[in-house]
């Protein structure tokens, strides 16, 4: 199966029918009666609401194009030529199997070329995809990719490492297990001094 690049995955989400307001309502009202309430009850009769309105601000990155924040670039470097790193990205995610959030931390670096972009941009590229369904394993390459495809830099490395809730809250129940996944492309997956450079940095 071939990867799923940013762009063609945020040209699916436009494509998908989405719902209205009141039918996810009605959808939350089917789950709360399932779980064994009263979705009429006093202390829920406001929640399919509310809760729709979060799903709006935890999933809002299928509403934007993480390639667009790194296509504004700066050429004015001074000659520097060294790695660009930022660390401790805060990461607030979902995972598509169970829908339980995974909250953890980013590091990404890359090698510039003749240009190197805003640094927000890139903290905001990793904001965009965790506000989407995923698995941490794809959100990594996803990161690396939209940097890659935008940047054309010498190299790139992501590492993420999460806490997901879908193995403390159920399941095996094992809360102080967390998953690290990483993704190096260019010279940092050919230098192996310069990788170990990146996860010294990264604290790993």
């Amino acid at each position: 199966m071939d990867a799923i690049t940013p762009k063609n995955t945020f040209e699916r989400a436009e494509e998908l029918r989405r719902p209205t307001q009141e039918e996810a309502e009605e959808a939350v009202r089917t789950l709360i009666a399932w779980a064994g309430d009263d979705p009429q009850r006093e202390g829920l009769i406001d929640t399919p609401k509310r809760v729709v309105n979060a799903y709006k601000e935890w999933f809002s990155g299928y509403a934007e194009d993480p390639v667009k924040y790194l296509s504004r670039t700066f050429e004015d470097v001074q000659g520097y030529d060294d790695i660009v790193m930022l660390r401790d990205i805060e990461v607030e995610s979902h995972c598509e199997h169970h829908m339980a959030p995974f909250l953890g931390k980013a590091y990404v670096a890359y090698m510039p070329t003749q240009s190197v972009v805003g640094i927000s941009k890139l903290a905001r590229v990793v904001e965009i995809f965790s506000k989407r369904l995923q698995t941490q394993e794809t959100m990594t390459q996803q990161i690396c990719d939209a940097i890659t495809e935008s940047l054309a830099p010498m190299g790139v490395a992501v590492l993420i490492d999460a806490v997901h809730e879908c193995m403390t809250t159920r399941g095996v129940h094992h809360r102080h297990v967390s998953t690290v996944t990483t993704q190096f492309t260019g010279v940092f997956k050919t230098d192996k001094d310069l990788r170990n450079r990146f996860l010294r940095l990264a604290g790993k």
